[in-house]
Parts: C-alpha cells; sequence; structure tokens
C-alpha cells in the first residue's frame, strides 16, 4: 500500500522543493517551542528540533503514513544564526557572514507509526565580502526575515554573495532532496 506523506512544515520553500520530487503530500504543521538545550552544537541542534517536532506526532498517525519534519540553521564562529529579530539583526548576521564560510545543517525526521529514522545533511557556503550597499539593497528588496542567516540562497543575494558551496544547494534551501528522496526509499526497511 502507498504510503500518505505529511510534511510538517509551513515553509513555502520545502513545500516547493517536496513538490518538486513528485512526491505527493498534505502539509499538517503542529507549534512548538523551537528552543533546544542551550549545551547543543552544530548539527544536534536541528536534529533535535526536527525530532521535537516528530514527537508531536506520536500516537495520531496510522501505520500508512509517514510524517518528515525538518530544521535548518546556519553555524558560524562555533555558534548559530536563527532568523533575525529585526533589520538590525538582519544587517549584522548578513555582515558575519561577509567574506567568510559557514555551514549550514539541515536535521530531518522521518516518522511512522511504529519507527523513526533521523539524519543531517551539512553543507559548507563561501560568501565573498559584501558591500554595506549589496547588504541594505538585498533587506529593502528580499526582505529575508523568515530565512536562517537572513539570506536565501536562490535570491539576489545568492545569485551575487555566494563565491562557492561545498555539499547540497537544496540543504541551503531548507530541505536536501537527494538524502530525503533516499532515505525516504529506505526507511520502510530501516
Amino acid at each position: 500500500m502507498k504510503k500518505k506523506i505529511i510534511l510538517a512544515s509551513a515553509s513555502p520553500r520545502r513545500q516547493q522543493l517536496l513538490k518538486e520530487l513528485g512526491i505527493d503530500f498534505t502539509v499538517e504543521v503542529k507549534p512548538i517551542d523551537e528552543t533546544a538545550p542551550k549545551e547543543l552544537k552544530a548539527q544536534q541542534i536541528p536534529l533535535y528540533l526536527s525530532q521535537k517536532k516528530a514527537a508531536e506526532f506520536n500516537n495520531t498517525i496510522d501505520e500508512n503514513t509517514i510524517v518528515i519534519t525538518a530544521d535548518t540553521i546556519v553555524w558560524i564562529n562555533e555558534k548559530e544564526i536563527g532568523k533575525p529579530k529585526d533589520y538590525a539583526d538582519a544587517v549584522n548576521m548578513l555582515k558575519t557572514l561577509s567574506g567568510n564560510m559557514h555551514e549550514v545543517f539541515t536535521g530531518v525526521t522521518l516518522t511512522s507509526k511504529d519507527k523513526s529514522h533521523s539524519f543531517f545533511v551539512t553543507t559548507k557556503v563561501f560568501f565573498k565580502p559584501l558591500t554595506e550597499q549589496e547588504i541594505i539593497h538585498y533587506l529593502d528588496n528580499y526582505k529575508p526575515f523568515d530565512k536562517a542567516g537572513s539570506y536565501g540562497i536562490q535570491e539576489w543575494l545568492g545569485y551575487i554573495g555566494i563565491e562557492k558551496i561545498e555539499g547540497s544547494y537544496f540543504n541551503v534551501m531548507g530541505l536536501p532532496l537527494k538524502e530525503l528522496y533516499e532515505e525516504l526509499g529506505r526507511f520502510p526497511s530501516c
């Protein structure tokens, strides 16, 4: 029997990416407190949060359903950069990323009635030095205030500011498609 897929994400980018895989799915979001324990570092943070999101579906799904939960963070200088609190915070984030390499970690959890499987993907992103004019232009025109690190790789700043990436491009958008496709294929037998 074909499994019903639920994507537990309000992110339009994640929804579009999963649609591009040709997978039929529904969206169901259960609100949670998205803070992780302070002692967690790097990939541990999005793994923890994807598992926390998945736990909200325990005992509410049947044997023919798989829930996909995900969380993405930007990691630089041994700390997480989340979504900006305001415009000034977004400016400071982009100044921090300017001329530097940062890592993007996405944790993904697949959950069914009787099992759960989590994995993470890492991508290294290298930014050129950005001018203040470029930062202001980007923030004023693209308003990336709902994005970790205050930027979208698929937008203007990604086009002009990223020198190279090592790893999955789609991971930086919030959902590592190749890895998710492979893990979904293995999940029934995990």
